[in-house]
């Protein structure tokens, strides 16, 4: 593994309606054109992922209206949606205890957006995005925090990619039992596995379009839902071997920070892009790499970039 030097960086987008959102467009333009599924480029297949947002993400259609009218993009809208994107899969670990949060995001480095954003679009969010206004994870000011994992099953239904669904949970509930009440009504299109954490509570729940939302054992996740996992899944990304780490250490920062649970399979994208530790109910996250930190709040968010050198051992 050579080292790489990675940016990441911080901004402000208000309720997207300002002008600050609209200095993204170009790149989500151009995301557009390799993201959008193909059914999503035919007019039935846009029609039909703007029905499935209005009819399970109503409360977000005003904000998907003030988006899209910034896009110069025939598929704009379709992209907004997160109805009709092309599946991706990463690998990624976390753990949560009451209100705490702690994940490894896995992933290619050249493929992470790598931009931490504080948003209002309809209550203050923190968190880390991809395409416009999808989640990686992230908190509310209720202290609520979310985070997801690859559920490790390559399998592909209609509904929305999690980045979106993660957005509207911390967009539209307080607390887990709200979250976990949403996520049984809105259909994911891959398998996934998400976290959630309120100041008194922590679940990790299976979601996807062959089974209904599961509560797992506890709060840990990697990339598996159910036993036995397949053995080169498992030489691949050693879901279990990691999943068994975490559970030990639970959301500990340190033992994020070192192997098994910090990996450096860039180049197989699996490597670790970042590591966040998200504390909700003091309104803080801090992201993590090997020798370095950054850390924002919603009583202190400071726009900027940080960059920092993957491949370093801790």
């Amino acid at each position: 593994m050579i080292r790489q030097q990675k940016t990441f960086r911080a901004i402000e987008v208000g309720d997207g309606g300002d002008g600050r959102w609209a200095v993204q467009a170009p790149a989500l333009a151009q995301a557009a054109e390799g993201w959008v599924s193909k059914e999503g480029r035919t007019p039935e297949g846009a029609a039909g992922a703007r029905e499935l947002f209005e009819r399970h993400m109503p409360e977000l259609v005003p904000v998907l209206d003030r988006l899209t009218g910034q896009l110069d993009s025939p598929r704009g809208e379709t992209l907004l949606t997160f109805a009709a994107l092309r599946p991706f899969f990463s690998s990624c670990t976390q753990a949560g205890a009451a209100g705490v949060l702690v994940r490894n995001y896995d992933f290619r480095p050249d493929e992470c957006e790598g931009t931490l954003v504080s948003s209002c679009f309809l209550r203050p969010v923190i968190g880390m995005q991809e395409l416009g206004w999808g989640l990686l994870d992230g908190m509310n000011d209720a202290g609520l925090a979310v985070s997801l994992t690859f559920g490790g099953r390559f399998v592909h239904g209609p509904g929305f990619s999690v980045l979106l669904v993660l957005r509207y949970l911390l967009e539209t509930c307080t607390t887990v039992d709200e979250a976990l009440g949403r996520l049984r009504s809105v259909p994911v299109a891959i398998p996934q596995n998400v976290t959630l954490v309120d100041p008194g509570r922590a679940v990790t729940v299976f979601v996807g379009p062959d089974i209904p939302p599961t509560v797992a054992p506890d709060a840990c996740a990697a990339n598996h839902q159910h036993l036995p996992v397949a053995e080169g899944h498992e030489r691949a990304t050693r879901t279990q071997e990691r999943l068994a780490a975490v559970r030990t250490a639970g959301p500990d920062v340190a033992a994020m920070l070192r192997p098994p649970l910090y990996q450096l399979a860039y180049d197989e994208g699996l490597g670790t892009v970042y590591t966040a530790d998200y504390r909700p109910t003091e309104g803080r996250v801090t992201c993590h790499w090997p020798g370095e930190s950054w850390t924002q709040s919603f009583a202190d968010f400071v726009p900027g970039t940080r960059t920092v050198t993957l491949g370093r051992g801790a």
